[in-house]
């Protein structure tokens, strides 16, 4: 199944129905009156949140969803059906925006949380809704109202209790398979993760937690450049980030540097979420870059960072401990 996390889609609530002009016309009565029923309500267009998605692909190739207007009212005071509503079926973490991409309609965080979009129109009164004392006979009906329309924006925003982020290549797939079930393509070349990745973890028999993987970032992405940011949202719901640093590489203070820049350039507050700093790849490392690259990190990051090897599993346990520290507070 294809990872689609963003979708432009069209939504037409249906019309109410119409009222009708009718007279009862029964044999040994002789003034029976008007008796035409009012129109149904259209139908709805609303949004709902269901476990067992993870991807809004649904809505790639379709895109416009009308519910069906109401039944017109007939004769002996009958009122037209009510149409049913259309429901649209999304992941949990979807965001529903206006058509400007920045007005907030719904945030769809819980399973069987549903939100209407559209209202359907109402029914249009039949003329024995006009009948009185000095209008015996009206000869007015009203049409049903028209329902709401509107495009709207479905955006993707994993939930996640924990996210990694760092530079490509820095080994957060290989973390995340090291620590959970899921199995994310790893390789030695950048931009291996094309698209987000959720595993959850398990620490004995009674904690765990989700940790969400994303494509790596680098210098200029909140400006477009590689893959860009638009993967950040899918840890703007973290606790906590837990920030892997390539310890191979000669400068782990300035792959640190690039990281936060670009969180504090795309906003949502990513730059001011609790984060966890450790040194990756330590198994590749001899013991005096280890501690050369370990305490510049360190410094850079303004508190002692971890040290951790996804491929071997060392320091692992202690990582897992200080994420889970940060996410039991985060839920109180």
């Amino acid at each position: 199944m294809k990872f689609l996390d963003e979708a432009k889609v069209y939504l037409k609530a249906g019309d109410g129905g119409d009222g009708v002009v009718a007279f009862r016309r029964e044999k040994f009565i002789e003034f029976g009156g008007p008796d035409g029923g009012n129109g149904g309500k259209g139908g709805d267009v609303a949004v709902e949140a269901v476990e067992g998605l993870n991807t809004l692909i649904d809505y790639r190739y379709s895109q416009h969803f009308k519910a069906r207007k109401g039944g017109n009212g007939a004769g002996s005071d009958r009122t037209g059906a009510a149409s049913d509503d259309v429901v649209l079926k999304v992941p949990i973490g979807t965001q529903v925006l206006a058509e400007d991409r920045e007005t907030l309609l719904a945030d769809l965080t819980q399973p069987g949380q549903r939100v209407v979009l559209c209202q359907g129109g109402d029914g249009g009164r039949g003329n024995a809704h006009y009948k009185t004392s000095t209008n015996r006979a009206p000869r007015r009906a009203d049409k049903g109202w028209p329902g709401e329309e509107r495009w709207v924006w479905l955006r993707l925003k994993l939930i996640a209790d924990a996210g990694l982020v760092g530079l490509p290549n820095a080994g957060k797939s290989t973390f995340l398979g090291a620590v959970s079930a899921a199995r994310p393509k790893i390789a030695d070349y950048p931009f291996t993760t094309l698209h987000p990745q959720l595993g959850v973890v398990r620490i004995g028999t009674t904690v765990e937690f989700v940790l969400a993987d994303i494509p790596g970032l680098i210098e200029g992405a909140h400006e477009g450049a590689g893959l860009g940011d638009r993967f950040l949202g899918h840890v703007e719901r973290c606790a906590v980030l837990l920030h892997l640093v390539d310890g191979t590489q000669a400068d782990p203070a300035r792959a640190y540097r690039i990281v936060r820049e670009e969180l504090a350039g795309y906003g949502g507050g990513l730059a001011d979420k609790p984060e966890i700093v450790a040194l990756n790849k330590t198994d590749a490392m001899t013991p005096q870059a280890r501690a050369s690259r370990l305490k510049a990190l360190s410094r850079a990051a303004g508190r002692d960072a971890l040290v951790v090897s996804g491929a071997t599993g060392a320091g692992v346990p202690e990582v897992l401990a200080a994420l889970w520290q940060a996410v039991a507070a985060a839920r109180g």
